[in-house]
């Protein structure tokens, strides 16, 4: 059964000062204190976004290394290897140099 125009109002009425103070709640996340940034460039970026990179970087450094052992031909899903090494590398550098 649809709602009539006074529901709909009343309704209404109580969700925009919710969704304003929840809205207000998750950007307190955004705060400087609590999302920690890097100056590069003349820009700030995410740490997270540092990280990321670094484990990219990480993994295809691990790559020529195991290609270069001659382990990387006998890895069976060398894509999932790959990934997961790189994540492991992002994820050690936030715990490590940002403690997060």
């Amino acid at each position: 059964m649809p709602l009539r125009r006074v529901e709909w109002d009343r309704l209404a009425g109580v969700i925009a000062p919710v969704s304003l103070v929840l809205g207000a709640l998750m950007l307190g996340g955004c705060d400087a204190r609590l999302a920690p940034s890097v100056p590069l460039f003349g820009a700030y970026f995410p740490f997270w976004l540092v990280c990321t990179a670094a484990g990219v970087i990480g993994a295809v450094v691990l790559r020529g290394l195991f290609i270069r052992i001659g382990l990387d031909d006998v890895l069976p899903w060398r894509l999932a290897v790959y990934a997961s090494l790189a994540a492991a590398i992002g994820f050690l550098l936030a715990l490590t140099v940002y403690g997060r």
